[in-house]
C-alpha cells in the first residue's frame, strides 16, 4: 500500500483528490492539510511514501514546501502549468507535476511511478516548459521584483535583502529590461505568467 499526504488548500478539492485515490486498490491517504506550513508536521507524524502538493497554499508554497523536504518523494498537482514552476520543481527534486485538470487516473499513475523511484511530468507542461527557455532573471532580481509583486516599496525592498535602495532599483530596472515590460507592475506580472516569481 502506497501511504499519501495530501496538501491543498482548497476543502473541496482536497477532499475530492482524497476520495478519489482512496478507490485505488495501492494507495491510501494517510493525512491531509490545508497550509504549506503544515507540512513538515504532518510528514513527521505519518511518514507518507509520496507527498502530493498544491503550488499555491498560505503559510508556505508547495515548491518551498518541496524544497524543504530533500529526498521525500514528491508529486505537485496544480493548476498553475507556468514553465517556471516546472524547472524550480525539478531543481526541487520533485519528480512529479500533474495538472489539476487530469483524470484521477493519471494523478494515481504519477503517483505509483514516483513511489518506484521514477518520474512523471504531464507532456504539454513539459513541451512548455522547454518551449519557454531559461529564466533571464538573476535571483537577486526575482527576489527584488517578487518582493516587489507583494506590494513592498524601494526602500522595504533594500531592508529585506540588505541593499542600497540604489542597488534595489537596479535590480527592479534591469528585471523590466530583459522581460520587455514598460513598468514594474507589467514586469511582475510578466514573471508571474512564467511562473519565474
Amino acid at each position: 500500500m502506497i501511504r499519501v499526504l495530501l496538501a491543498d488548500d482548497e476543502h473541496l478539492i482536497r477532499g475530492a483528490i482524497a476520495s478519489l485515490l482512496s478507490l485505488e486498490p495501492d494507495l491510501t491517504v494517510v493525512a491531509q492539510v490545508g497550509r504549506g506550513d503544515e507540512v513538515a508536521a504532518a510528514v513527521a507524524e505519518h511518514r507518507p511514501d509520496v507527498v502530493v502538493l498544491d503550488i499555491e497554499m498560505p503559510g508556505l508554497d508547495g515548491l518551498s514546501v518541496a524544497e524543504s523536504m530533500p529526498g521525500q518523494a514528491v508529486v505537485i498537482l496544480t493548476s498553475f502549468g507556468r514553465p517556471g514552476y516546472l524547472r524550480r520543481a525539478m531543481a526541487a527534486g520533485v519528480r512529479g507535476f500533474v495538472p489539476k485538470d487530469a483524470p484521477a487516473e493519471e494523478l494515481a499513475a504519477a503517483v505509483r511511478k514516483v513511489h518506484a523511484g521514477g518520474r512523471y511530468l504531464d507532456p504539454e507542461l513539459a513541451a512548455s516548459a522547454m518551449m519557454a527557455g531559461e529564466c533571464p532573471l538573476t535571483d537577486r532580481e526575482r527576489d527584488a521584483l517578487s518582493l516587489a509583486a507583494r506590494g513592498a516599496s524601494v526602500s522595504e525592498i533594500a531592508v529585506s535583502l540588505r541593499l542600497t535602495e540604489g542597488t534595489v532599483r537596479n535590480y527592479l530596472s534591469n528585471a523590466i529590461m530583459k522581460l520587455g515590460a514598460s513598468n514594474r507592475i507589467t514586469a511582475i506580472r510578466a514573471a508571474q505568467e512564467m511562473g519565474w516569481i
